[in-house]
């Protein structure tokens, strides 16, 4: 919840504030005003007492009225709360608006007006009867974008007014609230995937805390550990209880790498290739994660997200949701490089321990074919999803041109497929697992060590 204004805002109480309440009169203000002053100016010419006492009545209520609402509107407070701050593109999120009156005085009415975005929908206005001193109003409105992107919420506006019209003031609280619209993502199938490919699956690979009792590595006794795991000798060593390390399961490492020239890719809209492409590499990098892998994001600039931890993957359990969400509100406002060439990732795949490799190319000219084949050999295992942008355009058929970037591509090692115009990814998930095993059945250079 962000909070914006309150009683700290009587800082502004100066006389250019007060010029700028006295500007904030109502026609009905302004006549009372003027016919009061008319009045007393006749009462003083004629002589009339009584006369002079209506018109200064009509002259100082709407001064009074000025003079109220310019104290009390400091004390109007005002929040916003998103329910959630992060959504899919597509679907629908509730922003809920708060106002506390926390002077002393009732309000009178109040009308309540939110900044958004045009993407997310009109414009919402609310009418607020009379707050009691000390009361509360909430209200909400719902915002949606097809379009990914951190969208900006607020200033709030709330314009006050007496109980008799003669004035209205409005003020415009400071905070403001970020709504993240990440990609849409896809279930995909559960493709059993084994040898260094695997999550926490049967082809995971430990690493020993220790090979002898030279080689011990303890940490101190927790509540709840076995005794028959104290090691004796260190514990003399540091005088306090020390236990055995057990063995440590070494999560199994997957790279999505996102192909983001802006020269790979034609057209634009939520129907684009370039939008499919980064909302595939948003599946994928869901899907890995709750295969219990350690995953990043890689683009053609060579920046990796999450960008700390263990040589840029996400850790621990936590790390990982933490990590995930990260790389989530990356995907939101990806957008083209101005880059022609994926020597960048290049580098940053190091070379053999990268594990599983999964990548979704734009356009590859015979250049950029060739170095994408050859990031196979540095990483465990590799599959490709190459989109030909131009067909999405026109709704055509793959170019021939794509099917021999594919077969460069399947040469070195790698599974590739194309994506036609609109494909789910769930299909082609599935129909990448029926390839590596084809290929593992003939006994091809497919995507070894990955699926099964």
């Amino acid at each position: 919840m962000s909070s914006a204004g309150g009683p700290a805002a009587a800082e502004g109480k100066d006389a250019s504030g007060l010029r700028a309440a006295l500007g904030g009169l109502t026609t009905r203000g302004r006549s009372f005003f003027a016919a009061g002053v008319a009045a007393a100016l006749c009462a003083y010419v004629l002589g009339q007492g009584d006369l002079l006492r209506v018109g200064l009545l009509l002259a100082v209520l709407p001064l009074v009225c000025v003079a109220v609402l310019y104290r009390t509107r400091y004390r109007v407070a005002g929040s916003r709360r998103l329910s959630p701050s992060r959504v899919p593109a597509g679907s629908e999120a509730r922003v809920h608006l708060r106002m506390d009156n926390v002077s002393r005085l009732p309000t009178g009415l109040l009308m309540l007006q939110d900044h958004v975005p045009y993407v997310l929908g009109p414009r919402p206005r609310f009418v607020l009867d009379r707050v009691e001193a000390g009361g509360r109003r909430e209200v909400s409105y719902r915002v949606r974008s097809d379009l990914r992107g951190r969208y900006p919420l607020g200033p709030l506006q709330l314009r006050l007014s007496d109980p008799f019209g003669m004035c209205e003031l409005t003020r415009s609280f400071s905070a403001y609230d970020t709504l993240t619209v990440i990609p849409r993502t896809e279930a995909l199938p559960a493709v059993r995937l084994a040898g260094e490919a695997s999550g926490y699956g049967d082809g995971r690979q430990r690493s020993l805390a220790l090979a002898g009792d030279d080689d011990i590595i303890p940490r101190n006794y927790r509540y709840g550990d076995d005794l028959r795991r104290v090691h004796w000798r260190s514990t003399a060593r540091y005088g306090e209880l020390m236990v055995r390390r057990e063995e440590q399961p070494q999560r199994a490492r997957c790279t999505v790498l996102l192909d983001t020239r802006r020269i790979a890719f034609q057209g634009a809209g939520p129907d684009s290739a370039f939008e499919w492409a980064v909302s595939g590499a948003a599946s994928a990098l869901v899907h890995m994660l709750e295969r219990g892998f350690a995953v990043r994001l890689l683009t053609d600039t060579g920046s990796s997200v999450p960008s700390e931890g263990a040589d840029g993957f996400a850790g621990s359990t936590q790390e990982s949701a933490d990590s995930a969400g990260l790389m989530m509100d990356t995907l939101a406002v990806v957008d083209h490089s101005d880059g022609a060439g994926l020597s960048r990732s290049y580098d940053v795949l190091r070379g053999g321990n990268e594990g599983l490799l999964v990548a979704f190319f734009g356009d590859l000219d015979e250049e950029q074919a060739a170095l994408a084949a050859r990031m196979r050999q540095r990483s465990g295992a590799a599959v490709a999803f190459v989109l030909d942008s131009g067909t999405w355009v026109t709704s055509g058929a793959v170019a021939g041109a794509v099917d021999d970037r594919l077969r460069l591509l399947r040469e070195a090692g790698w599974t590739a497929l194309s994506v036609s115009p609109g494909t789910p990814l769930s299909d082609l998930w599935q129909q990448a697992g029926r390839q590596r095993s084809e290929s593992s059945g003939s006994g091809t250079n497919g995507f070894s060590g990955g699926w099964s």
